[in-house]
């Protein structure tokens, strides 16, 4: 299957000298959530903008389903929606006015119907005769995905999406998502909400220093690289942990109630049997055990500080 985003030996070099990104490969499939995690500066919008030809790039080429998007960039363009950081949007026009507008930069059609569909899935509908100067930091937000959504694109970029905005929005962008995604819609969000990365994407690329260091489907990645953690909950509080556990590397809560012991799920052996055992022999007893998988943030953090 054709990808829906092809990047082959993508370089960003600014005349300053900096390199904001080195030789990037990635593909993205059609359909699918693709998360791109990095902390700031990795190169994370600098990738979307070359993409989405807002930007141009040193060296490389990138393909949108199969189209050149430097030849063809109209082509390319009128297939992808960008939801940009920025708030930046004609603050004295109405919403409907700015959000049809959009379509109409497309070649598109007059479509109320699609519009005002748009409109109520971002619960903006009520606000549609609005100035945007008016409107709330979020409902602005609100209003840059219904702009990006605007011509119908197969392709949607949502760059740092959550940053800044409500719970409500939140979780209207992210129903939205899933629905678009249903349709056949491909989606390619960064974000530093971590936890939504985990629960939305299907597959994580890890960007760090401007090169993609990780590229693996989700539930892989956490399975190879997660490791677990087994908590056990002390019948009796201590002070400190035994020079006679030193080898397992436990940890210690502030109150002296629990003790976490960290393992590898790849390890042939997890070491519980014997750390069990050991603590018995510590006199130490314990009412309860329970273990704890490491979250797609645990994983990223391990990742991104193992590279710097």
């Amino acid at each position: 299957m054709q990808p829906a985003i092809a990047v082959t030996g993508l370089s960003k070099t600014y005349a300053s000298g900096f390199a904001a990104l080195s030789q990037i490969d990635l593909e993205i499939r059609p359909g699918e959530i693709f998360a791109l995690l990095g902390p700031n500066g990795a190169g994370k919008t600098t990738l979307i903008n070359i993409i989405c030809g807002i930007a141009t790039a040193s060296a490389g080429t990138v393909l949108v389903d199969g189209h050149d998007n430097v030849a063809a960039y109209r082509e390319t363009r009128s297939r992808i929606g960008l939801v940009p950081q920025e708030l930046t949007t004609d603050s004295f026009e109405t919403v409907w006015t700015t959000v049809s507008f959009s379509r109409g930069l497309f070649g598109k059609p007059k479509n109320p119907a699609y519009v005002e569909q748009v409109l109520r899935d971002l619960s903006l509908f009520d606000k549609k005769d609005a100035k945007i100067i008016t409107l709330s930091g979020g409902m602005k937000r609100r209003v840059l995905i219904a702009k990006a959504l605007a011509h119908e694109p197969r392709i949607l970029f949502l760059d740092e999406p959550s940053a800044g905005v409500d719970v409500e929005l939140r979780r209207d962008m992210w129903g939205l998502v899933r629905n678009l995604r249903e349709s056949g819609v491909t989606i390619v969000l960064t974000t530093h909400y971590i936890e939504e990365a985990e629960e939305m994407a299907d597959r994580v690329g890890v960007i760090s220093g401007g090169r993609i260091i990780l590229v693996e489907d989700k539930a892989a990645l956490m399975q190879k690289l997660g490791r677990k953690r087994l908590v056990i909950e002390l019948h009796s509080p201590i002070e400190t942990v035994p020079d006679a556990l030193g080898s397992y590397g436990l940890t210690l809560d502030a109150a002296g109630a629990e003790l976490v012991y960290t393992y590898d799920t790849r390890g042939e052996r997890t070491g519980i049997t014997s750390l069990l055992a050991d603590l018995k022999s510590a006199d130490i007893r314990f009412r309860d055990l329970r273990t704890e998988q490491s979250s797609l943030e645990d994983i990223f953090v391990g990742l991104v500080s193992h590279r710097t």
